[in-house]
């Protein structure tokens, strides 16, 4: 029993981030409850792991230096750095925890997503026969909203937004259509493979069309460009065509993103909201990375730095100030929080420690490597909080499953080697002539 409290109170605080305690000073979401009651046990357990003190610690010196010189705040730096060394040091406890049995772990949240998916269908259902509370869960979260489109609403289950859903049940949707596709039952079952897959369309979010894209590119890298591009690439001409003509809120923001990179018109009302948040946000990291490139200015000096280069301070600009704190793509965050430091460490993680089915020596190493590797780059591109739903925890299973990879690759190489041994040359007695 105790056992499943504590499977269930660490991958809520992964799935559940649409209910929070309080919003001022700081929101204070559900997991935070789950990182106070476990971390004493933990520490005791395991004490301090030196590689989340290691990576944190230039941050560290850097945020204070920027706060003393006026680039920072301490209440702002603090407050994302203290939750942010919190989450990343507590997601790699659980690691340790679990003894780094990834397989289990990913099992586990192969089990959550399910669940979580499962939730949103009857959301829908809910939706289609007018039973209120099955589909409007504002009776239960407080930092959850009703997303219209889509069949009359967009599936978004229990997380606040579809792209949060999207987002991180996108390594699951991976695994599911893998599974579909190749007739296996990687950690879940053929019927559990259909509902994901089939559900994770009723988003009708643009990150999950993205997750979409970015799974038939990573499909054709791992399986064969040459033996499946015949299929998966028309299949990514049909999927682009019938989402830019089906779902609204995918072509607006399509459209407008090529027009504002392309143009700079930040005068322009007739741009998609989401499309000036995203361009003035780039605008804004550019600027600020310009001028800070090693270390950025901090964590948190993201608002002070948008109040200062942001387009909506000019005169006839749009006045769309959304996204101020995370900058609407954690990439862009980590360029104007963090500078190089950040980039070049994410960037690194991110293409060093991706397996690729043609090296992976266990079968599931890869697929668990390539679905981790969605939620990471979808996160770069258009998620800019550093430590909401979990996603420390993603960080950390890449990585470990690349130290193994390594391992197993090591010890296959040694292997090889001791086979190819030649053994040295028994001597041969000669006779002694004095006999003869």
């Amino acid at each position: 029993m105790l056992r499943k409290i504590l499977i269930g109170s660490i991958f809520g605080s992964i799935f559940i981030s649409s209910y929070v305690f309080f919003k001022s000073p700081f929101e204070a979401y559900a997991s935070y409850l789950v990182f106070v009651v476990f971390f004493p046990i933990f520490f005791v357990k395991f004490g301090i792991p030196k590689w989340p003190v290691l990576l944190f610690l230039p941050l560290l010196i850097s945020g204070l230096t920027y706060c003393a010189i006026g680039l920072n705040t301490y209440s702002l730096f603090f407050k994302i750095f203290i939750g942010f060394f919190s989450s990343v040091l507590f997601y790699h406890y659980v690691i340790q925890l679990f003894q780094f049995d990834l397989r289990l772990l990913f099992k586990y949240y192969m089990k959550g997503a399910y669940i979580v998916t499962v939730i949103g269908i009857i959301q829908i259902v809910s939706y289609l026969v007018g039973f209120t509370p099955g589909y409007d869960f504002h009776w239960i979260f407080n930092k959850w909203s009703l997303a219209p489109g889509g069949v009359g609403i967009r599936m978004n289950s229990i997380f606040s937004e579809p792209a949060y859903f999207a987002a991180v049940i996108a390594p699951a949707f991976f695994v599911s259509v893998y599974n579909l596709f190749r007739r296996e039952e990687y950690f879940i079952n053929r019927f559990q493979s259909i509902v994901i897959a089939g559900a994770y369309f009723l988003t009708f979010s643009s990150i999950g069309i993205l997750a979409i894209f970015a799974a038939i590119v990573l499909f054709l890298i791992n399986l064969g460009f040459v033996k499946y591009s015949f299929f998966m690439i028309p299949l990514l001409f049909i999927f682009f065509n019938y989402a830019y003509k089906n779902v609204p809120e995918f072509t607006e923001r399509y459209d407008g993103t090529i027009e504002i990179f392309s143009s700079g018109n930040y005068k322009s009302w007739d741009i998609h909201g989401s499309s000036f948040v995203l361009y003035n946000n780039y605008h804004v990291a550019l600027e600020n990375f310009k001028r800070n490139p090693i270390m950025g200015t901090g964590l948190g000096s993201h608002p002070i730095a948008f109040d200062k280069y942001s387009y909506t301070n000019l005169v006839g600009a749009v006045t769309i100030d959304f996204n101020k704190v995370d900058a609407n793509s954690m990439l862009l965050r980590l360029m104007s929080e963090t500078g190089l430091y950040g980039l070049i460490l994410v960037l690194f993680m991110l293409f060093k420690c991706w397996v690729y089915k043609g090296n992976s020596v266990q079968d599931d190493t890869w697929l668990m490597s390539n679905a981790i590797s969605l939620v990471i780059i979808l996160y770069l591109l258009r998620q800019g909080h550093y430590f909401l739903n979990g996603f420390p925890f993603f960080l950390w299973m890449y990585y470990y499953l690349a130290k193994e990879h390594w391992g197993e690759l090591r010890e296959l190489a040694e292997n090889k080697k001791e086979e190819y041994v030649i053994p040295e040359p028994t001597p041969t007695l000669v006779p002694d002539r004095r006999t003869w």
